[in-house]
């Protein structure tokens, strides 16, 4: 077994790793640029949802109050008029990212935080490359990219969204796996 303080250097520079390797993915590469598509009509949504000044927060349109509320004809024929939506509302105005991109690397670290712990269970000092890397990235993939599944079976998220988010995830866990692997203690 090997102490999680030994693992502290790894965690760290895996965690720097995986916060550039994000920023590139997002900022340079193409592949999220369609995640997010245009509503129809976008000013015409706008200027019938911006008077009802939502707060920010997770809605559910429509939304019953009970199951029996959910099976009666009435709740029956609004999900089938429709819309059916799903929707996040922010808070108004232009925002920084600073607070999200450090809640991120928050998250970063703690995902190699579980998965330094499952490896310093796992494996010796001076178990081999392959090794390290085998349990860490496995590790640090369902950390990274299970839960996103979630989203796409319960919640209807894009499937191209969750798989491209996944495939994100695999290239953070192979990093942070390459990473431990190179400077697990010997």
């Amino acid at each position: 077994m090997v102490g999680l303080t030994a693992l502290i250097v790894p965690l760290l520079i895996s965690s720097v790793i995986v916060w550039i390797a994000s920023s590139i993915i997002h900022m340079v590469l193409p592949w999220h640029k369609g995640d997010y598509p245009r509503v129809p009509d976008e000013p015409r949504f706008r200027a019938a949802v911006g008077p009802l000044a939502i707060p920010p927060g997770d809605y559910l349109v429509p939304r019953c109050d009970s199951m029996a509320e959910m099976k009666s004809p009435e709740f029956k024929a609004k999900m089938t008029e429709g819309p059916v939506v799903m929707m996040t509302v922010f808070p108004n105005g232009v925002r920084g990212m600073g607070r999200e991109l450090a809640l991120w690397f928050l998250y970063i670290l703690v995902v190699g935080i579980f998965a330094a712990y499952i490896a310093a269970h796992a494996l010796q000092p001076g178990a081999t490359y392959l090794e390290v890397f085998r349990f860490v990235g496995a590790s640090a993939f369902m950390g990274y990219a299970l839960a996103l599944w979630q989203q796409a079976i319960w919640f209807h998220r894009s499937a191209r969204v969750t798989l491209m988010s996944s495939f994100d995830g695999l290239i953070y866990a192979l990093l942070t796996a390459g990473t431990f692997g190179w400077l697990w203690p010997r």
